[in-house]
């Protein structure tokens, strides 16, 4: 299987990317970490040979002091020529820390541009829509106006390709009728995968399934019987065979670990040149 995916049909990258959300923060909004560090990470990743990192506006420690758009432009701009930055919208933290959305295209535009400044370019590689919390995709709530404001910022050159998160097959649909769907960012992993349906689906379009908390994301714990045995015949970690499993699930599965270690870093981008067995994939059926 190839290590590497060509998104929207016109952007070839690395199936193992980076993401950027524990970069100024090991969990949402908590203290900040060293942006040094951060900065060092983001360095040595395109060093290994990542090309795909994910980030948001919305990813910053709890004073607001480090974020990781800015975190990105400082460590890598001008940017690579085949670096492809995706980024996403919807969320809106409130001054109380809790979670709204944003409804309406002025709202989305205003994120959109956000982006393009934190970030430095004059069109964003690929936006996100995201709907919903953490919890299970809102079933039946219409994604139509928005993206069809986000389709319209595409038009004008905004944006280059357009993803959606937190969706259902429904959601996807409703999308495509609309514009084209480049990619699909849900929550999925060893030991989640309740949206086989919404793979599938991605699969037979060729629509990249980035799943985000890849690895648990510290809501789930992979160091099952399973995963633990095939590590042990490869000299891997947990981690990098989870993250190898990602990869032999589909040709379209693309993986975005995040961390703000280099060690870590190493041991993630190393998962992508681990190639399992059919017995490997049966142990982890």
């Amino acid at each position: 299987m190839s290590n590497d995916f060509r998104l929207g049909g016109d952007l070839l990258i690395n199936r193992i990317g980076f993401g950027a959300m524990r970069l100024p923060t090991n969990s949402f909004h908590g203290p900040a970490r060293d942006p040094e560090t951060g900065r060092a990470v983001l360095r040595r990743a395109v060093e290994l040979g990542v090309n795909h990192i994910d980030t948001a506006a919305f990813y910053f420690s709890g004073d607001g002091t480090v974020r990781a758009n800015a975190l990105i432009r400082e460590a890598l701009h001008p940017y690579p020529a085949d670096l492809v930055i995706a980024t996403k919208v919807g969320p809106v933290f409130t001054s109380d820390g809790g979670l709204t959305a944003a409804t309406n295209a002025a709202d989305l535009r205003q994120q959109v541009e956000e982006n393009l400044e934190a970030l430095g370019v004059d069109r964003l590689d690929l936006v996100y829509l995201r709907i919903g919390g953490v919890e299970a995709p809102p079933h039946g709530e219409s994604v139509a106006e928005r993206f069809e404001a986000l389709a319209a910022m595409r038009e004008e050159g905004l944006i280059r390709h357009l993803g959606l998160s937190h969706v259902d097959t429904g959601h996807l649909a409703e999308a495509r009728a609309i514009a084209p769907v480049t990619a699909v960012q849900n929550h999925f992993h060893a030991a989640k995968r309740d949206d086989v349906e919404l793979l599938a689906a991605c699969e037979e379009a060729d629509i990249a399934f980035v799943p985000y908390f890849p690895l648990g994301g510290g809501l789930s714990d992979l160091s099952g019987d399973r995963i633990a045995k095939v590590a042990d015949r490869h000299g891997a970690t947990v981690p990098q065979i989870a993250l190898a499993w990602l990869l032999a699930s589909s040709p379209v599965t693309l993986a975005i670990p995040g961390t703000g270690s280099l060690a870590h870093l190493e041991e993630n981008t190393a998962a992508g040149s681990m190639t399992l067995t059919p017995e490997d994939l049966s142990d982890l059926t």
